[in-house]
């Protein structure tokens, strides 16, 4: 019998089933111990495996994804959604738009909750097996322009196309220049149809004129990120200006 295990342990570290290699002994004797027959015993090694495997995978997804973690689902006030916003809200949690490469633009006040919602769905969705990419506009265009310099724009632009959605936070929040702009441009020009873009912003449509510095630039961009889009504008108060006046109640 330890022969077999042995030669056992052996054939799962050559196949990389290394979690399955650490739990088989123990599962075996309680197997043995529960009298489960050989496909219940089997089924749940496997099961140990995959659940391990999938676990390691969101870990790093999550890791990747460069987010501000405390910004979650279990801290989000979800209570001061407006009815049909929640709703919508709790449907993009299943997924589904990314595989139809759909965006998701959240616009609103300053304080209303527009990075901790979309910080909290894209965690549930990496939960799910998503790659998801944070980042501040002012950072990803800092990065973009900096790809150009060094003629690596396309390499950039290459890895980014790996995950399935972008969240480009606070566009509009902080002045760009025209050239930075540009390779914001062709970023979502490279996404469009082909990923999801996450915005989030407090400047309305009618306004991106000076985000772009270009009327013409800024309308191509706006076609291409509403084509396929949700939107969400969350018309309420500052919730940081909320708690403060509670605080001082």
């Amino acid at each position: 019998m330890a022969k077999i295990s042995t030669e056992i342990k052996k054939y799962l570290n050559l196949l990389r089933l290394s979690y399955m290699k650490s739990e088989f002994q123990e599962l075996a004797e309680r197997a043995s111990k529960e009298s489960l027959d050989y496909n219940e015993f089997l089924l749940e090694l496997l099961q140990l495996e995959y659940e391990n495997r999938n676990h390691r995978k969101v870990e790093k997804f999550l890791r990747e994804s460069k987010l501000p973690l405390e910004k979650n689902l279990s801290s989000f006030d979800n209570k001061r959604l407006p009815r049909n916003t929640l709703y919508q809200f709790k449907v993009l949690l299943e997924g589904d738009f990314l595989e139809r490469k759909e965006n998701l633009l959240i616009f609103g006040n300053p304080g209303s909750g527009k990075t901790h919602m979309i910080c909290a769905l894209a965690q549930e969705l990496i939960n799910k097996g998503k790659r998801i990419y944070f980042a501040k506009c002012n950072l990803l265009v800092q990065d973009l322009l900096l790809a150009k310099r060094e003629l690596k724009f396309s390499k950039k632009i290459k890895k980014l196309s790996k995950f399935d959605a972008i969240i480009i936070d606070d566009i509009g929040y902080v002045n760009q220049s025209k050239k930075e702009m540009e390779v914001l441009f062709s970023l979502l020009a490279e996404r469009y149809e082909q990923g999801s873009v996450f915005i989030t912003s407090n400047l309305p449509f009618s306004k991106w004129g000076r985000i772009f510095k270009d009327p013409v630039m800024a309308s191509a961009a706006i076609d291409r990120l509403i084509h396929h889009s949700i939107i969400f504008e969350l018309n309420i108060k500052s919730y940081r200006m909320e708690k403060a006046r509670k605080k001082i109640a």
